[in-house]
């Protein structure tokens, strides 16, 4: 390559971007490269390329250098950009090719700020899908099933009886002995509602019992008896005399 030829590269160069680049010796320049386009709300990235060109460019390919200079790049990013501008130097070999380079590299940066923000509203979006179904969760309540009912119940029961057993506690701490007695005697005795249900059990008992094989009375049979008897003992007799 002749120093022609890149100067001649160079005075292109510098009429596309003249304030973006800079000379750094008789075969490197920097060049500072933004996205191609960047939409409202969109981040700023900017970057520096630096490119060395061997002696044998064009048919060879320059050494390209990226470093962040607004914005944030990952090393990942920083790879990916870098074997994208490869392919284009590869399909380029045996041109001037500084200009393609940059302009895919614009390119390439915007895709990338475009997915950051595509990302970043799908991340936002689905945030607010998951408080709304927080949300909604809330209000509608928890489903419940036997097993989760029994379990609650059997939790629900033990906290009634250990409040009951300190408030127990709490009141027989003034008692004497024989009061305490009496108190707990109380506390053992079948309550209105238990003796309701203990003696509708036994009611239950008692028609079980007569339809198991008990033998009916007909009462009626028995009157008729006694009436007969009855009437064959009063007999009134009438004599002449009278």
């Amino acid at each position: 390559m002749s120093s022609d030829t890149l100067a001649e590269e160079f005075e292109v160069l510098e009429s596309i971007y003249p304030t973006e680049l800079s000379k750094l010796s008789e075969n490197e320049i920097r060049i500072e490269v933004e996205p191609e386009e960047v939409e409202d709300g969109e981040e700023t990235v900017k970057l520096t390329l630096d490119v060395r060109y061997p002696e044998g460019y064009p048919d060879a390919l320059p050494e390209l250098v990226m470093e962040p200079l607004e914005g944030e790049l990952e090393d990942e990013e920083i790879q990916h950009l870098q074997q994208e501008l490869h392919k284009v130097g590869e399909e380029n070999l045996g041109m001037a090719m500084t200009f393609t380079l940059v302009s895919h590299l614009r390119e390439q940066l915007a895709i990338l700020v475009h997915t950051r923000a595509e990302k970043r509203r799908h991340e936002e979006t689905e945030k607010e899908r998951l408080a709304l179904e927080a949300e909604e969760a809330k209000t509608r309540g928890t489903a419940v099933s036997l097993e989760s009912f029994m379990a609650w119940k059997l939790k629900f029961d033990k906290e009634m009886a250990g409040k009951k057993a300190r408030e127990d506690e709490e009141k027989m701490k003034g008692m004497s002995v024989k009061e305490r007695e009496e108190y707990k005697k109380l506390g053992t005795r079948l309550t209105g509602r238990q003796l309701f249900e203990r003696d509708r059990n036994l009611a239950i008992s008692d028609d079980g019992l007569l339809e198991e094989g008990t033998v009916s009375v007909d009462v009626s049979q028995y009157e008729r008896e006694i009436r007969d008897e009855d009437e064959d003992e009063v007999q009134v007799t009438f004599s002449d005399s009278d």
